[in-house]
């Protein structure tokens, strides 16, 4: 009997699941809290909650992770030297003070603009290279002959020993900037994910593991580990792409919608036959726009963990996310007490960061760059959860909301507050943690508001259903304002949206909200067994796949029917008969998809293979004016039936 092993190394949970090949169905979970700031501890424990002799026989695991998006949202990646070919504009920040922009580059057919700068780069490389971890170069129009990257990639190779990413082999897609960017942030995450996966790989092997390692890419597709380590860019928003294969795995549905909340947001996002819907523009990730594909998503600031807070006769929830009461009541003993006798601010005091149910701890992060009314907050709120009306004893003033916003966005206080996730203690639905507190924050909320401990949880619950499906219409109408179609949850009426493919709920809150979403929607709602690690199960259901662009234009309008131009990642290729190019190009498409697939250990008997063609042919002409190509390869992994 052999198995396979996914692993979900989340922002809360890292969670690790067991299926059985022969029938392709989980037989074990389990979840452990993610370690930070080496996530291979929560890992360890994640595993280790799973049976030891299914583990002996397992031959494929597959890992995804939120730690390329990390890297780079918290700043946290190698430093990297940036090198740019050609007539780059340059109007906004670069994401690296390591950089240089010389000769060189290409026109749209790919001849050569001017002869490239290899004395500039010569000495650049050599002034930089024991500052930096890695290099990334971009070329003008590298996509439609990268000879110039590549001629600077050897130079820098040979002088300095260190890694170079080219931006031509990332992305295949017009926006010189954008492919720069993302060539930068690609080389900033090389030594992160090669740490990371050896350490993975290191465990796997301690175990006794003799497996194929896989990752997860923000496509939806996995990868195996010596190509994901050349592009570790592709990992960013691997989470949210496992839920959404995961959800379709463990519901059965090729084609569904996926709600996946979690503890700081909610994802939208669907598949079609097995394939997830693609982004029409690259990720943003950190503020910068890349050229990475990735699924297409639509993410909102709630989650179950989301603050709920009053104000007047209005009760919000989020955007922020904080620790909720039910769980601060576990992690401090003398929590509780301090949340009942906690006193009642004014009601021109209510706001976001003043409430009954919120207090603030301090945490382990450096602090730099503070104003001297930031460092008195900070000297006045200790490692355990400190209400305002403590620091108002300490400094002897009420703090400035303002202040206290400073102090957490940058990570210097964390908040503890009434979340959804205490809502649900006191309805019952979720009672893992400490249901008093809970039950005292809805009591301290509700008396505002005049409603029972009852009555405001389940308004909460109520709010946040109607946001859940508010979400998920906004995703599938795309132009319409969200707001409008939100006052529409607001309205008694017969009338309901329908959504014509199967709604799968995935992560831990949304058991609760079955019932509530069937009223609201006409849909068909699933809940899944295992929803609460469907990220996990995601990484063992992705399929691989493979998109290979391939671009014919004739090499002179003037005279269009001469002499075809190709251009793919592979390079440029000229042809005198369009029907030449275009089989040369199909059969580059075919055979490099063959060829990734083979080399990400993936079965040659389980791979589909569609050609899709677009044509532009102005009147009168005899042959294209411009025709795209797009080879898509999907394929199954080899399991130990197939290798028989």
């Amino acid at each position: 009997m052999s198995y396979s092993l996914g692993i979900d190394a989340g922002g809360t949970y890292t969670d690790a699941v067991l299926l059985r090949d022969e029938d392709n169905s989980i037989i074990q979970a389990n979840k452990a809290l993610t370690s930070y700031p080496d996530p291979l501890d929560g890992i360890k424990r994640a595993i280790g909650g799973l049976d030891p002799a299914c583990l002996k026989d397992v031959k494929v695991v597959s890992v995804s992770t939120t730690l390329s998006t990390n890297s780079i949202l918290e700043g946290t990646g190698f430093p990297v030297a940036m090198i740019l070919i050609g007539n780059y504009d340059i109007r906004q920040e670069l994401p690296t003070r390591h950089f240089i922009q010389v000769r060189g580059g290409h026109d749209h057919n790919g001849v050569e603009t001017n002869s490239l700068d290899l004395d500039s780069i010569r000495e650049f490389a050599m002034e930089v290279k024991n500052k930096v971890s890695a290099f990334a170069i971009s070329s003008y129009f590298s996509i439609r002959n990268h000879d110039h990257e590549l001629m600077a990639k050897e130079l820098i190779m040979e002088l300095t020993g260190l890694p170079v990413v080219c931006s031509y082999e990332l992305s295949q897609d017009l926006g010189a900037f954008e492919r720069a960017i993302t060539a930068v942030l690609n080389a900033q995450l090389i030594p992160v994910t090669e740490r990371f996966m050896k350490n993975v790989e290191t465990e796997i092997i301690s175990r006794g593991i003799n497996a194929k390692i896989f990752m997860l890419k923000c496509d939806g597709s996995v990868i195996g580990i010596q190509s994901a380590l050349k592009k570790p860019i592709e990992s960013i928003f691997s989470g949210p792409a496992g839920s959404l294969v995961g959800a379709s795995f463990l519901a059965k549905k090729e084609t569904c919608a996926v709600i996946d909340v979690g503890g700081t947001s909610t994802d939208i996002s669907v598949i079609y036959s097995g394939v997830p819907n693609m982004s029409d523009s690259g990720a943003v990730v950190g503020g910068w726009k890349t050229r990475v594909k990735a699924i297409r998503m639509e993410t909102s600031a709630m989650g179950g963990d989301s603050h709920v807070w009053v104000k007047g006769k209005d009760i919000n929830i989020g955007p922020r996310r904080v620790i909720p009461l039910c769980r601060a009541a576990v992690l401090y003993p003398d929590f509780l007490e301090h949340l009942r006798i906690n006193p009642m601010p004014t009601k021109m005091q209510l706001g976001i960061n003043y409430q009954p149910t919120k207090f603030y701890l301090r945490t382990d992060y450096e602090v730099l760059n503070v104003s001297e009314e930031e460092q008195k907050i900070l000297d006045a709120v200790k490692k355990h959860p400190t209400s305002i009306t403590e620091i108002f004893n300490r400094i002897k003033k009420y703090p400035a909301s303002n202040v206290l916003d400073s102090l957490i966005q940058k990570r210097l206080l964390q908040p503890i507050g009434f979340t959804l996730t205490d809502a649900l203690h006191v309805l019952g639905e979720y009672t893992e943690r400490n249901v008093e507190a809970a039950n005292t924050g809805a009591d301290l909320l509700g008396s505002l508001v005049d409603m029972d401990r009852y009555e405001f949880a389940r308004h909460i619950k109520a709010e946040f259903a109607k946001n859940m499906a508010c979400d998920l219409m906004s995703f599938f109408l795309e132009g319409v304002e969200k707001k409008e179609i939100r006052k529409i949850f607001n309205i008694q009426s017969p009338a309901k949206f329908k959504v014509e493919v199967p709604v799968v709920l995935i992560g831990g809150p949304t058991a609760a909200f079955v019932e509530n979403m069937k009223e609201i929607l006409d849909a068909e709602i699933i809940l899944p067994e295992y929803s609460s690690v469907g990220n996990a199960a995601g990484a063992l259901a992705a399929k691989g796949i493979r998109r290979f662009e391939v671009l014919i234009r004739p090499a002179s309008m003037a005279a269009p029917d001469w002499e075809f131009l190709v251009f793919s990642e592979c390079g440029k290729s000229n042809f005198h008969d369009y029907q030449e190019a275009l089989n040369y190009a199909i059969s580059l498409g075919e055979t490099t998809v063959l060829s990734y697939m083979e080399d990400a250990g993936l079965g040659s008997d389980h791979i589909q293979i569609d050609v899709n063609k677009e044509e532009i042919i102005p009147m009168g002409w005899k042959t294209p004016m411009e025709t795209k190509i797009v080879v898509l390869g999907v394929g199954n992994r080899k399991t130990e039936q197939d290798c028989c």
